[in-house]
């Protein structure tokens, strides 16, 4: 007795590889839509500016970081004590900038956007750092300075 079933070969390891990656994208998409249906914003480099300020961060002989208004050169904040991140983001700029041959004069800009990002550029040197990638806590120690420079210059009115 000879009985043969005929048994279809499997699909070949490049449609597996088809197939998957057809998947995967397809569940990228559905996430994405998603979570824009949800009311969640794509960041977009064009966003409008909400609002813009030149600072320029000193070292105090105490430890402290003033933060100066580039334009009046009047202190509006003090970063106290350690502040981790803040220090972090500025010897990241200061080292391109010794890199470079620029000293601490040239003035950083703090710009927030209307979509949420707050971002710190180095026009001297190109380099730009979008804050809110580090979570709100973080982004919050540079949010404080829009605040701080408007009670700055509320109390000298």
């Amino acid at each position: 007795m000879n009985s043969s079933v005929h048994v279809p070969p499997l699909p070949g390891r490049h449609a597996l590889t088809g197939w998957i990656f057809v998947g995967f994208l397809s569940s990228i998409l559905l996430v994405v839509a998603l979570l824009r249906n949800q009311g969640m914003q794509i960041p977009q480099d064009h966003a409008p500016v909400l609002w813009d300020m030149h600072l320029r961060f000193e070292d105090r002989p105490n430890g402290d970081v003033a933060v100066l208004d580039a334009d009046s050169q009047t202190e509006i904040h003090r970063y106290v004590g350690e502040q981790g991140f803040v220090r972090g983001i500025l010897r990241t700029l200061a080292r391109e900038r010794m890199r470079r041959g620029i000293g601490s004069g040239p003035a950083f800009d703090l710009v927030a956007h209307t979509d949420g990002r707050l971002t710190l550029v180095d026009q001297a040197t190109g380099q730009r750092i979008d804050l809110e990638s580090f979570g709100p806590t973080n982004l919050s120690s540079f949010a404080l300075l829009h605040q701080a420079s408007n009670t700055s210059s509320a109390s000298k009115e």
